[in-house]
């Protein structure tokens, strides 16, 4: 699916935090994917109307700013484009679950990343959130399908190993490593990446999303080979020049992914 996404080069609208909007539209830039920051209520619903993909991320929100989302999502659902959304911190503050609970009720979601934590607190399953940070104890898989049933969703469940469902078939995915959660926005860049690839394989939600996060993690681990002696900032740039130089063979190569 990597020659696809850079081949239709698809136009991903992101309506994301301002930590890291720099380095998602380089992480997209990457990829091969055209990214595109747009949030003035006069023109979100023109653009997610034509984009190939909708990315919505709460990290930094306000009320105006989930308002101008859903308009954005609902324009979105309209034209038949899929919608991505990370809950960025659900569960930390109630403002946060309850902004992410409305956007989850008024926008029909095509992917739905988090953490543990943060997908626990939407479900209602008992979960430890710091900051933006989540964990939970108990089963991951049947959380993740748990929460793609409810919402009627692909489910990504991410941590050291990645879980993605459609609430029947799952994946495990084993890619990356623990560098990844020492830069501030890989996870929300994971969110774009996705859209990216479910842009230019629509009818198969799943296998797309699948294909993401197995080449995201992937990514990061040749990144954290040619740097491990140098340090973070040196992973950080070596990651985005990962994300342009990885290959469908290597992916086939690499991948250390799971049935469930």
């Amino acid at each position: 699916m990597l020659v696809e996404v850079r081949k239709e080069n698809p136009l991903i609208h992101c309506m994301t935090n301002v930590v890291v909007t720099n380095f998602t539209a380089n992480g997209l830039l990457a990829l091969g994917a055209s990214p595109v920051m747009a949030y003035a209520k006069e023109e979100v619903a023109d653009l997610a109307s034509v984009a190939g993909a909708l990315l919505l991320n709460i990290g930094t929100l306000s009320k105006e700013q989930i308002d101008q989302m859903i308009v954005a999502g609902q324009a979105a659902n309209r034209a038949g484009v899929p919608v991505v959304l990370d809950p960025v911190g659900a569960g930390a503050t109630a403002f946060r679950t309850e902004s992410s609970q409305r956007i989850l009720d008024q926008v029909n979601i095509s992917v739905l990343r988090g953490n543990a934590g943060e997908i626990a607190s939407l479900v209602g399953v008992e979960a430890k959130v710091k900051g933006v940070d989540g964990n939970m104890e108990g089963d991951k898989l049947a959380l993740a399908k748990r929460a793609a049933k409810q919402f009627q969703c692909v489910c990504v469940v991410t941590g050291e190993v990645d879980v993605v469902t459609d609430g029947i078939s799952a994946h495990s995915i084993h890619n990356g490593h623990a560098w990844m959660t020492k830069v501030v926005g890989t996870g929300c860049l994971l969110g774009g990446v996705i859209a990216a690839f479910i842009a230019v394989t629509p009818n198969d939600c799943l296998g797309a999303t699948t294909s993401a996060v197995t080449y995201y993690g992937i990514a990061g681990e040749r990144a954290y080979e040619k740097t491990s002696g140098l340090g973070i900032g040196a992973f950080q740039q070596a990651f985005l020049n990962e994300l342009q130089l990885v290959t469908d063979q290597q992916i086939e190569q690499l991948k250390k992914t799971e049935t469930l």
